[in-house]
């Protein structure tokens, strides 16, 4: 008789749609909150008061776009690009010291094609992808030998150039989300807890040294101060927080409605389409719709973990738990910030907050993330396909 392959029943795992839909709920809580904090803000849309809703609809476009591409990609050639993608965000961050502009202190920005782009949102996807690349290429056809010293170097190496370009800008608050992404990465990656405990010590020693060498900027050290004593500038450094509590606590449960936040539309909270859009939220959609900010939030997180635990390919699963890291610690920090409870640094809401680059960058991880997903051996192990391929019945 003729052999019959055995391969019906034999399906790919689908998308991930929890993950879809947290991010599509994220998106859609985002673009209506920085429509309410812009429409009213003339200095802002020129009279135009849906001026930023479109610029936020084309944002989300073109992420969803960037995230389908990634998503359809062959694996394989993620990995081949891999290099690339990191080499182009150092140029990049190069760039933005030789010809950015700089906004509040930092020089971040740079104008390619009419639009403002921030070099170091990508940086942190580019620092990702680069440690998994390594760490699998070391690791894997070896017998998965587990992580050294020398591979923890040379993870620490990767991270170090785009740190260093980041913090002459100087970005305290992406080096602190670009920090924990290095540090979750190698936890996943298999280093020891010696490496992970001594970096956690130096970190800490570097944190005492920038504060007390005047290392860091003195708007920066204002801002430090001013969140262990938030009363002791109201007006200057801890204006910021102080008028971000009020925001948050006028809300109550249900909030005051889009558009009617007393705090909000008086323009008192500044950045709030930015750095501060949790405040908004807080006022204006009250604790329930803040609640839901975080729920979502903690779900994409939740996928990423899940998706890294999931796949057997060692890139895909340090990548997938180098962006769970990215986005935990990053939205911890912008909500924190807000709530009084971590030093105001410059970092969007993943998803929420206004601005091309830093939804480009998470929608671009999230169709990595999904790429890995379509590919992972949850179903059915990669090594076992060429095997199940040539089953046959006689």
């Amino acid at each position: 008789m003729m052999p019959t392959t055995r391969t019906r029943g034999l399906r790919a795992p689908g998308l991930d749609w929890v993950l879809m839909v947290a991010v599509l709920g994220l998106l859609v809580i985002g673009t209506l909150v920085v429509w309410s904090t812009t429409a009213s803000r003339e200095n802002l849309t020129g009279g135009d008061s849906t001026s930023y809703l479109r610029k936020q609809m084309v944002n989300v476009a073109i992420g969803a776009v960037l995230m389908v591409l990634v998503m359809a990609c062959d694996h394989r050639w993620v990995r081949i690009l891999a290099p690339a993608v990191y080499l182009a965000s150092v140029v990049g961050l190069v760039l933005v010291l030789v010809m950015g502009t700089e906004t509040n202190g930092s020089k971040s920005w740079i104008r390619i094609l009419g639009m403002s782009i921030q070099p170091s949102e990508f940086a942190k996807l580019a620092v990702v992808i680069g440690i998994a690349l390594l760490v699998a290429e070391r690791t894997e056809g070896n017998w998965r030998r587990p992580v050294g010293s020398s591979d923890v170097l040379a993870i620490l190496l990767i991270a170090a150039v785009p740190a260093a370009l980041i913090m002459l800008q100087p970005d305290l608050g992406t080096m602190l989300v670009l920090s924990a992404t290095v540090f979750g990465a190698l936890a996943i990656s298999g280093a020891s807890r010696r490496w992970l405990g001594g970096l956690v010590v130096g970190a800490v020693a570097a944190a005492t040294v920038a504060v007390t060498a005047g290392v860091l900027k003195p708007y920066q050290l204002d801002r430090f101060m001013a969140f262990t004593d938030p009363g002791l500038d109201p007006l200057g450094a801890g204006y910021n927080t102080e008028q971000a509590r009020i925001a948050v606590g006028n809300g109550g449960l249900f909030g005051q409605g889009l558009f009617d936040g007393s705090q909000t539309q008086s323009g008192f909270v500044p950045e709030q389409h930015t750095d501060f859009i949790f405040t908004a939220v807080g006022e204006e959609l009250g604790m329930v719709g803040a609640g839901l900010v975080i729920a979502l939030t903690a779900a994409v997180v939740w996928r990423a973990l899940s998706i890294a635990q999931q796949t057997e390919d060692m890139f895909g699963r340090v990548a997938a738990a180098g962006i769970a890291c990215w986005f935990g610690f990053q939205a911890f920090q912008n909500i924190g910030m807000c709530l009084g409870i971590m030093p105001v640094t410059g970092v969007p809401l993943p998803f929420v907050s206004y601005g091309g680059s830093s939804v480009f960058a998470g929608m671009l991880a999230i169709g990595l993330l999904q790429n890995i997903h379509l590919r992972s051996s949850t179903a059915l192990p990669t090594r076992f396909l060429s095997a199940s391929r040539t089953l046959v019945t006689r």
